[in-house]
């Protein structure tokens, strides 16, 4: 196990981690543009947004334990080929039942640089040092919401929507050629031996049967739930309801990852003089707390965007110390089947973001309320789950345990 953190291997494992969000990020500003070109609704173009959601999380299932049995390479070679090939045949796409399906299967590919990056953390650190490499890994990630947006405004103006579509697919296979070039395997053929299908099944099973592995997995899901809300709804929210350009809004979503980022960089800071269980349990109190403050202000009739923005842009800052933290504590106690505890927390997260857009958006009317109501109620479960799992007695040990490490 490596002691020092190698830069260039972050900024390639964090750029394969960010292919498939820059493929959502980059045409949010276009949702409108497809549902007029398409002749779709709202809900049916955030159908694929949904799709992707859904299959980025199940593939992730699939990756994870056949990183183990083959190695962490090939399978990011397989999905990075998988999600080229799909970005060709959405920018093709005649009518949104086509996009939609070309989204799954989009999805499918970039699973594989959603599961594989936190398993390669894992084979190579643990504790504050996999810690300090998940921020930096966070940090090259969260560049999507920043410049996508921004990049997306600009490729469908000069271009429509469909150029998205083709500027990803370059994307990924410039990712192939930093996989091939700068990514060491980092999954030993000795520890390959142990791993096999059936093996990968009793793995899930005792990952489903450990509460404390769950919880921490559906802390980080809860606050992923209710960005994805923010994900899905802002686009209507933002441009049709506050008349914001695409450009504005590609600006307004960049504060908060911004927010993210820079909060995500503290996290082996804080962990190393406060415990990385405590940061957690500030963290996602305090997103509680801000996001009650922004629903309150919405039911008492509120309508200024400042509001909205400076709010969620608190939230999003202490997100980015909930979300990193809580995979590295997830994945700790399973190092031995660490591709396929990456898999299933990438899955379940994914599910759980999707299934709050899903049910969102059967009560979406392009106003902020009831994406303001989904967002607060992920921070409020997010808030309830950490200290149920993090108050506890096996919560105590990791806080322990942790604090222990160099």
């Amino acid at each position: 196990m490596q002691a020092t953190v190698s830069l260039r291997l972050v900024l390639i494992l964090g750029l394969l981690s960010a292919i498939g969000p820059f493929a959502i990020d980059m045409y949010l500003p276009a949702l409108p543009q497809i549902g007029s070109h398409l002749g779709a609704d709202v809900g049916a173009v955030q159908a694929s947004l949904t799709a992707f959601f859904l299959s980025i999380g199940v593939g992730q299932l699939l990756y994870g334990p056949v990183s183990d049995m083959v190695g962490r390479k090939p399978p990011l070679y397989f999905g990075l080929i998988l999600f080229a090939a799909a970005s060709v045949g959405c920018a093709l796409a005649t009518n949104i039942e086509t996009l939609v399906v070309f989204r799954f299967i989009q999805g499918l590919g970039a699973a594989a640089g959603m599961a594989v990056p936190r398993a390669v953390v894992r084979d190579l650190h643990t504790g504050h040092a996999a810690a300090r490499m998940m921020s930096l890994l966070m940090l090259v990630f969260s560049v999507s919401p920043i410049l996508a947006p921004l990049a997306g405004s600009a490729v469908i103006g000069l271009t429509s929507w469909r150029g998205v579509f083709w500027v990803v697919a370059v994307a990924a296979v410039l990712g192939l050629v930093a996989t091939w070039r700068g990514v060491q395997e980092t999954r030993t053929p000795e520890a390959r031996l142990d791993s096999s299908l059936r093996g990968a099944l009793q793995a899930y099973g005792v990952l489903l049967r450990d509460w404390h592995y769950l919880g921490l997995v559906f802390i980080g899901g809860s606050a992923m739930a209710g960005f994805f809300v923010y994900l899905a709804g802002s686009p209507f929210v933002l441009i049709n309801h506050y008349g914001l350009s695409s450009t504005q809004y590609s600006l307004a979503f960049a504060l908060n990852a911004i927010a993210f980022i820079g909060s995500a960089q503290f996290t082996a800071r804080l962990g190393q003089r406060f415990g990385l269980v405590p940061v957690v349990k500030a963290a996602a109190t305090g997103s509680g707390v801000v996001m009650v403050s922004l629903l309150s202000y919405y039911l008492l009739g509120g309508e200024e965007l400042a509001v909205l923005i400076v709010l969620y842009f608190i939230a999003s800052a202490l997100m980015g110390l909930v979300i990193p933290t809580t995979s590295v504590l997830a994945l700790e106690e399973h190092g031995a089947i660490a591709g396929t505890a990456s898999a299933l927390l990438g899955t379940l997260q994914m599910l759980s973001g999707a299934a709050a857009m899903q049910i969102v958006g059967h009560f979406s009317n392009g106003k902020p309320l009831p994406m303001v109501v989904g967002m607060a109620a992920g921070a409020l479960v997010g808030v309830a789950l950490t200290w149920i799992t993090l108050g506890g007695a096996r919560g105590h040990r990791v806080a322990a345990a942790q604090d222990a490490q160099p």
